[in-house]
């Protein structure tokens, strides 16, 4: 098909170049002028150079051609689809490219109205759940004073157990508040377990809330160091600060739900089992005996007493001087005391030093 549309448009083209010659060689004044591809006969044909009559599809008109070339020459704008006329090639060109243009155009704003409704549809959508999970309902707190106030929301509603940890207690006033609350709680028979740091001991007020909990029926054991500040309730419900470590800036976070919960009780009870229980009215975290104290804890200590300083310790223990500084940290605490020196003192009076 293609190679007979191709002649046949050669053929319209020649039979048009013709026509245009000879209306030209019709002006007063002129002579026909020869296209040098075949004049008009008398009886209005057109003959070849070589004297022949037209014979293949290529050379008859418009109207004469088949179905099959007449369509591929329509289709691409070289032939008007009312086969009045024929088109150049730059002219099919520009065509093609109008037409392309609007259809390109119509396609874009159909595209751009089926996005407008699928995005439509999509925001009726219900938020996404993983088949075979829960989500966790969270609330974020930056203010303190509101969180204490949800926190006492939460306390009237547990019923079986509360698990705490605490790496510090808040100020005196606050802490009364607190154990108001939690006398509360211990006197409607709930179960309380207390997981305390040895610093956190020392702050004011800290000591009777301890005590005052305990002789309630809470359970309260000190380590000398607990990784964050933690609260479950019935396991159902677990409070805790949003930032690491000591950094309280970034707020708190309570977390709904018993399956992040029990990861949480996980962490709670490693720490616990770690811990030894509270002795009423014993010095804040002070360990009492050389037992109380690993090989690698007397060893430090035994190298201080020597004057030996943290880089020669370090190189000694095979530990970095950052890892020193740690636990050097938790010997203070440990020890109960406020600097380096009164631990060597402390040190001495219970024996770990010669």
């Amino acid at each position: 098909t293609e190679a007979r549309a191709r002649a046949a448009y050669a053929a319209l083209l020649r039979q048009l170049t013709v026509r245009q010659a000879g209306t030209a060689g019709d002006s007063p004044g002129t002579e026909p002028a020869s296209t040098g591809m075949g004049g008009a006969e008398p009886d209005g044909t057109e003959s070849e150079p070589d004297g022949t009559e037209p014979s293949s599809p290529g050379d008859a008109t418009a109207d004469d051609l088949p179905e099959d070339v007449t369509r591929w020459l329509t289709e691409r704008r070289l032939l008007n689809p009312s086969r009045a006329g024929v088109s150049s090639p730059e002219r099919a060109v520009v065509e093609l490219l109008t037409d392309y243009r609007e259809r390109l155009a119509d396609a874009c704003t159909t595209l751009q109205r089926d996005l407008r409704a699928v995005e439509d549809v999509t925001r009726l959508l219900p938020p996404p759940r993983l088949h075979g999970h829960d989500t966790v309902p969270v609330e974020f707190f930056t203010d303190r004073d509101q969180l204490r106030k949800r926190v006492d929301e939460f306390h009237p509603l547990t019923r079986h157990e509360l698990l705490a940890m605490r790496t510090t207690f808040p100020e005196p006033e606050v802490l009364e508040e607190s154990l108001v609350t939690d006398l509360r709680l211990l006197a409607r028979g709930a179960s309380c377990r207390l997981l305390v740091s040895a610093s956190a001991l020392r702050r004011p007020g800290a000591a009777r809330y301890v005590e005052s909990v305990a002789e309630a029926g809470a359970e309260v054991r000190v380590a000398t160091s607990v990784p964050l500040y933690l609260l479950i309730i019935d396991r159902e419900l677990t409070v805790m600060w949003a930032g690491l470590g000591s950094d309280r800036d970034r707020g708190d976070v309570a977390l709904h739900g018993s399956l992040i919960a029990a990861c949480f009780v996980q962490v709670f009870e490693h720490s616990w089992a770690a811990a030894s229980p509270h002795a009423p009215g014993a010095p804040a975290g002070r360990a009492q005996t050389a037992r109380d104290y690993t090989p690698r804890e007397r060893e430090v200590l035994a190298l201080l007493a020597t004057g030996a300083k943290d880089e020669s310790i370090a190189r000694r223990l095979g530990i970095s001087e950052r890892t020193l500084r740690r636990l050097m940290t938790q010997l203070v605490e440990k020890l109960g005391v406020e600097s380096r020196f009164a631990a060597g003192v402390r040190a001495a009076r219970l024996g770990l030093v010669d």
